[in-house]
């Protein structure tokens, strides 16, 4: 059993939803050892999210962040966590419904995802310092 482990820190992004699976390949070549395992990626933040989905069509995450801006509304008047500002509960509400990790599989030393699929940072807030991410690797 190959088991690897490091961090990474992303780089600011604006709010929305970002595709990351290749900054996070360059971080783990490691992979590249891995016949059969997966890859796990967490992010160490209560108001980011990551998620998996469409990796070609921007607008697919253009409407990730219009729907959810619907589902989860700024200025709700029953917030009374708003100590960072009218995106600080909703930045909190939906990292938890998108998640804070994804789970990919590894085969024959690459991530056996669809051709269409790709990690998404999903940044909730209007303005974040660079995420930070653990990234353990494991398989045989």
């Amino acid at each position: 059993m190959k088991l690897f482990q490091k961090e990474l820190t992303l780089q600011p992004y604006k709010r929305g939803y970002h595709i990351i699976t290749n900054t996070i390949l360059k971080s783990t070549p490691e992979i590249s050892e891995v016949q059969q395992g997966f890859l796990q990626v967490f992010i160490k933040h209560t108001s980011a999210s990551l998620t998996i989905n469409e990796n070609a069509d921007s607008t697919v995450r253009e409407d990730f962040e219009s729907h959810m801006n619907i589902v989860v509304p700024e200025n709700a008047p029953y917030y009374k966590h708003d100590y960072e500002g009218s995106d600080d509960m909703p930045a909190h509400i939906k990292a938890s419904l998108m998640g804070a990790s994804v789970q990919l599989p590894i085969t024959n030393g690459k991530l056996n995802i669809g051709i269409w699929q790709g990690v998404y940072l999903c940044e909730h807030r209007n303005y974040a310092s660079g995420r930070s991410l653990v990234l353990t690797v494991w398989g045989m």
